[in-house]
């Protein structure tokens, strides 16, 4: 079914509130605009809302019947985030051989708060965090086991 100018005003005006809300970016919000401004029928103008709440009037569904030439426009949702945090626990493990394995300890506590503030906002990230946390934990092993053994020869040279 064709839309008239007034769904196409309701569909700006819950693009408004959802870029209002921080649910849309500047770019996604310009561009559903003047999607919404070009939209000939309901189902259109359906696609480029139905990721964002509508409030109580809403716009119109689309029609029960969907003619074959109706090709909705894809919205994808914005690509999530990865967390800096563990970013900065894979650089840090990464560095260890050429620090001489200085930074297993920021490796390891930027793991751990990587993969707490992951699991709080759904970040992505997870594998570089737990990777900074595998190489920090194995240099803090083997940091431990140099320790023993020179304690050791230390212990039995006297």
């Amino acid at each position: 079914m064709r839309a008239a100018h007034a769904d196409r005003e309701r569909t700006v005006d819950v693009l408004k509130a959802g870029f209002a809300e921080g649910r849309l970016t500047q770019p996604e919000y310009e561009q559903r605009m003047a999607q919404a401004y070009d939209a000939q029928t309901y189902g259109e103008l359906h696609a480029l809302v139905a990721d964002l709440p509508q409030g109580p009037a809403g716009i119109p569904t689309m029609p029960a019947v969907v003619p074959r030439t109706f090709h909705p426009v894809p919205v994808l949702p914005p690509p999530r985030r990865t967390n800096s945090s563990a970013i900065g626990a894979m650089v840090c493990g990464a560095l260890v051989p050429a620090t001489f394995g200085v930074t297993f300890i920021p490796a390891i506590v930027l793991g751990h708060k990587a993969r707490a503030e992951i699991r709080r906002t759904g970040e992505q990230g997870d594998g570089l965090a737990l990777a900074g946390l595998v190489i920090g934990y194995l240099t803090l092993s083997f940091v431990a086991f140099i320790a023993l053994i020179v304690a050791a020869v230390a212990g039995s040279g006297a």
